[in-house]
């Protein structure tokens, strides 16, 4: 490749790359939010009741957005952050709206 040319990311450069050089701390606490994950979809999946579905959607665009603010770190740019941003607002105000529909109008 010339040097003049712009980095290629192939698969071999994102495997070679100190990018992905994490930690065993970081390992462990990107496994517990994998498991926070999967524990957040059993709930939204087969909760027993209706809140319980709203929590565990809440909680996981919570564990989206933190994982967007992880991505920024590993890719080390702030593209990420800003969108982490927008989507935690969003997802924000996405979620009292479901809050309210389900609450329904008790005025």
């Amino acid at each position: 490749m010339n040097t003049a040319d712009p980095i290629e990311l192939t698969a071999n450069t994102l495997i070679d790359s100190s990018l992905w050089q994490i930690n065993t701390l970081e390992t462990i606490a990107l496994l517990l939010i994998a498991l926070a994950s999967l524990l957040c979809l059993y709930r939204l999946l087969f909760g027993p009741t209706t809140p319980d579905r709203v929590i565990s959607a809440d909680t996981l665009s919570v564990i989206a957005t933190v994982m967007l603010g992880i991505l920024a770190g590993l890719f080390q740019s702030v593209l990420y952050l800003d969108v982490a941003v927008i989507y935690g607002i969003l997802s924000f105000v996405g979620i009292i709206a479901l809050a309210r529909a389900i609450e329904g109008d008790h005025s």
